[in-house]
């Protein structure tokens, strides 16, 4: 497993932007595929976005895409989610997850190295 440390996270008002990064420790993380979830009040825990082990291959979900974009530094052994236009319905605390594999990965399941999260606050 790969430790993670999030980043980046805090209050922004609807339409603005915010860069959340996740800080890995521990591997050779350009080994992992790496992917964010994020968590509001009462629900459960969903699919962001993911990224294979080069940073060349990525998907979003519905929710996200042409908003959003992952992407990752190898070489600073972090993975980047900038969020663009956000919405008061993207309010969540953020999660970073990776996994050693070579294709990215969109469950929960699939993960086994988590960070703590942090929180992403939009206000309408």
């Amino acid at each position: 497993q790969v430790q993670l440390v999030e980043s980046g996270g805090g209050l922004v008002q609807a339409g603005g932007s915010l860069r959340l990064s996740c800080a890995a420790s521990g591997r050779t993380f350009s080994n992992y595929a790496a992917g964010w979830f994020r968590q509001a009040p009462g629900k459960e825990r969903e699919f962001v976005a993911a990224i294979n082990l080069s940073g060349s291959t990525t998907t979003y979900a519905d929710s996200v895409k042409g908003r959003f974009t992952i992407s990752r530094d190898n070489a600073r052994n972090t993975v980047y989610l900038q969020m663009n236009n956000l919405k008061p319905e993207d309010t969540a605390v953020y999660y970073c997850a990776a996994r050693r594999a070579t294709l990215y990965l969109v469950t929960t399941l699939d993960y086994d190295s988590w960070g703590q999260g942090t929180q992403v606050t939009v206000s309408s």
